[in-house]
């Protein structure tokens, strides 16, 4: 039967070819791990997932365990990061599907320690079979261990644990200041840590840092010499690039900035292409005389007759509603290959287009919420201005009613 018009588009081809370039941003000097977390930000993980491994992805990240299990499904011969840790109950789970957890606090070592020895994984002299990312806070203050109280958590590593310390990790929460002295102090903390976890007598393969605006900012390589200096393989784990949307640094890179725009930067903008469009279409097209009132409590009135369309998307889609003090009246969605205004607020399930400049609107007719159509482009930066927020926002609050559909 066919359903409601409003969909989203996902270039899985796009998806793939992202990573590759963003993989080849990255050679030699680390590994990515493909962030698809948040159902791939919103664009479907059933569809991401596996057009990133296609691409070449080895890692997926994902938040929970839930979303682990899923991908696994998915991708039954990809390595999976549990980003966001194991909860109480679940250690058994993860191991059962061969989720690589990140720990950071006692009782996640202790609900995995649990987990590995009632499965009767191998422990003994040397390390476990449990393979774990210790995160370390090195600024944000939002998940991770104190650097400076690292040995209770190293102690879980030793002798006869079925648990392995596969993986540090920490995150980058302002690689996208251009200035970067907040990622450098950071790293000068991380690199303090993995001092003390070497002076324990512990090696982790993987020194997991960086995000995507890390990469494009060109930090590569510092990362690589960072991993080596402790006989470590770096990886940056890219999320928003992956699905074709560039980070906005803060400052930009020109002047006053000193630094001119990193090479890998410059590239990534010619490069990356857009996952996700999303659309709906016209359902209805009418004709008002001046004076008409549009919308819930009438906040747009008419001063001249206009033709009207309907459009078969609203807030309960994703088209947020607390952006009909912003978007409403002013925003526009693109129709025939024209911007039309939106005109009153919007409402749930629908959404007022001001068309009258726009020969030949009928219902049936393609609108583009978030995309391309006929050289006019609206991204999502550009909903993300207007309701003052920010793009991963506007890719997660897209409605699972809408449709997403592989092209």
């Amino acid at each position: 039967m066919p359903t409601r018009p409003c969909w989203v588009e996902i270039s899985t081809r796009a998806l793939e070819g992202n990573f590759r370039f963003l993989a080849s941003l990255a050679a030699p000097h680390a590994e990515l791990l493909a962030i698809v977390k948040a159902n791939a930000y919103g664009h479907s993980l059933a569809l991401c997932a596996p057009a990133a491994v296609r691409g070449g992805a080895r890692w997926l990240g994902v938040t929970s365990v839930e979303e682990g299990i899923a991908a696994r499904e998915l991708c039954p011969d990809a390595q999976i990061l549990v980003i966001g840790g194991v909860f109480p109950g679940q250690g058994a789970a993860g191991l059962a599907h061969r989720l690589t957890p990140v720990a950071w606090e006692a009782w996640h070592f202790d609900e995995l320690a649990s987990a590995a020895r009632a499965a009767k994984a191998p422990s003994g002299p040397i390390p476990g079979s449990v393979p774990i990312h210790l995160e370390i806070d090195t600024g944000m203050s939002r998940q991770g261990a104190d650097p400076n109280a690292l040995g209770p958590l190293l102690a879980r590593f030793g002798p006869g644990s079925p648990l392995r310390l596969e993986g540090v990790m920490t995150h980058l929460f302002a690689a996208d200041e251009a200035g970067g002295e907040i990622t450098q102090s950071q790293l000068a903390l991380l690199d303090q840590a993995l001092g003390r976890i070497s002076a324990a007598g512990h090696f982790a393969e993987w020194l997991n840092v960086g995000n995507s605006a890390a990469l494009l900012a060109g930090q590569a390589p510092a990362l690589a010499e960072l991993a080596a200096r402790h006989g470590m393989k770096a990886m940056i784990r890219p999320g928003l690039v992956l699905y074709g949307l560039i980070p906005e640094f803060t400052p930009d890179f020109k002047p006053p900035v000193a630094a001119a725009e990193p090479a890998s930067l410059t590239r990534a903008r010619a490069a990356l292409a857009p996952v996700l469009a999303w659309k709906s279409q016209v359902v209805t097209v009418r004709s008002v005389p001046a004076g008409t009132l549009v919308g819930y409590n009438g906040t747009f009135v008419a001063t001249e007759p206009m033709r009207l369309a309907l459009v078969a998307a609203g807030y309960g889609d994703g088209l947020d509603r607390k952006l009909d003090r912003s978007l409403g009246n002013r925003f526009s969605l693109l129709v025939r290959g024209e911007r039309a205004p939106i005109v009153g607020r919007i409402s749930m399930d629908q959404t007022v287009l001001d068309v009258t400049e726009i020969p030949g609107v009928a219902p049936g007719d393609e609108v583009v919420l978030l995309g391309e159509q006929g050289g006019e482009t609206i991204t999502a930066f550009d909903h993300a201005r207007a309701g003052a927020t920010i793009p991963w926002e506007v890719f997660t609050r897209i409605a699972a009613r809408a449709s997403r559909i592989a092209v």
